[in-house]
């Protein structure tokens, strides 16, 4: 008799009973006529997965991973903002958005180290360019908007320089501006590295997870703006804010209404649920307190729920796919329900797609 590993996972088997010809009496010859008893009928089914094990390995990120999600998206949207604000001529908004984008990117280098185990594994990402992989095109993302970002950021700085001074101030503006041109690209494309997996809520996600993620980022940004920087100066900031509460919550509805509606359930449900929940109350007052923050504390308290408005998004769309990703039902009722659709649009040349 052959063993495997697996053989631990296997549930104890009942004692079996001899039996006497079928459905438990004697046989006649000629064949039997006895009925078969209803309690030896085979019961229906319900799946769950070979020995209780997981259909889709759920992956091996923990909180730094969230936190790199969230830090990103401050500092995409900040470079954007700092942008704005040099070309509007607001420097007190510029210095502290510039800043702000790089004490964010900081952050996030960080959490992408602490994720990896070794410093050096993040900068082999950049021994190759792959087109067709979010974490490369990303990690080039990450570094084309860090460099701008830190010589911007330096020109801010009451540090002295000597003579690179100089150099430092004619090349700070078109370097702000690079930094606004890679900001969006690094506050969304953190979606499409969690959409472009197998975890089924992740995935199911994959068309409009970006625009939740952008709308998200410029909460962020903009909140931290309106906490750091005087009101007079925090136009650019309040308008992205009210933009981006709208843009979030019409976003998430759409992502919503596209998905599966079994892939739907973990972001409504659990931890992820009430962290998604409470970033839509947050975002709504957020908004509402950036019309009329005229006053410093209103300002604040505003930028507070804005940036924990975005904080409880990234949470919970990251912790909605950990749990998808341990539920077998949520990787199979979808599978079964587009080749049920395929068999009806009558697709049935592949090697998935069968006649029965």
């Amino acid at each position: 008799m052959s063993t495997s590993d697996y053989d631990q996972f296997r549930p104890p088997e009942p004692e079996r009973r001899r039996r006497r010809g079928f459905g438990g009496g004697k046989r006649r010859r000629g064949g039997s006529t006895a009925r078969v008893p209803a309690d030896s009928m085979v019961p229906e089914v319900e799946f769950t997965s070979y020995y209780g094990r997981n259909v889709v390995k759920p992956p091996p990120w923990e909180w730094p991973v969230a936190l790199y999600l969230f830090t990103g998206g401050v500092a995409g949207a900040s470079g954007v903002l700092a942008a704005g604000a040099q070309i509007a001529g607001l420097p007190v908004l510029r210095r502290n958005t510039r800043l702000a984008a790089l004490a964010a990117v900081g952050v996030s280098g960080a959490a992408l180290v602490a994720d990896l185990g070794r410093p050096e594994r993040a900068l082999n990402m950049l021994r190759t360019f792959k087109v067709t992989s979010p974490m490369s095109v990303g990690s080039w993302i990450l570094t084309a908007f860090s460099a701008p970002t830190s010589l911007a950021a330096v020109a801010e700085l009451p540090i002295p320089l000597g003579r690179l001074r100089k150099v430092v101030d004619v090349l700070q503006g078109p370097a702000g501006l690079a930094a606004g041109a890679f900001g969006p690209p690094l506050a969304g494309y953190t979606a499409v590295l969690l959409a472009d997996t197998a975890i089924p809520t992740w995935n199911g996600a994959r068309q409009h997870l970006p625009f939740v993620f952008v709308s998200s980022a410029s909460l962020a940004a903009s909140g931290l703006a309106m906490i750091t920087t005087p009101s007079d100066e925090t136009g650019p900031a309040r308008r992205l804010a009210v933009l981006g509460v709208v843009g979030d919550l019409v976003a998430m509805r759409v992502m919503e209404a596209h998905m599966d509606p079994v892939v739907v359930e973990p972001l409504h449900e659990g931890k992820p649920g009430k962290l998604l929940h409470l970033s839509e109350r947050l975002a709504i007052a957020g908004g509402i307190g950036a019309l009329f923050a005229r006053r410093r504390w209103v300002a604040v308290a505003s930028g507070l729920a804005l940036m924990a408005a975005s904080a409880c998004t990234r949470f919970g769309v990251f912790e909605a796919g950990l749990e998808s990703a341990k539920d077998p039902r949520y990787t199979v009722v979808p599978q079964r329900r587009r080749l049920e659709e395929r068999r009806r649009r009558g697709e049935v040349d592949d090697s998935i797609t069968t006649v029965e």
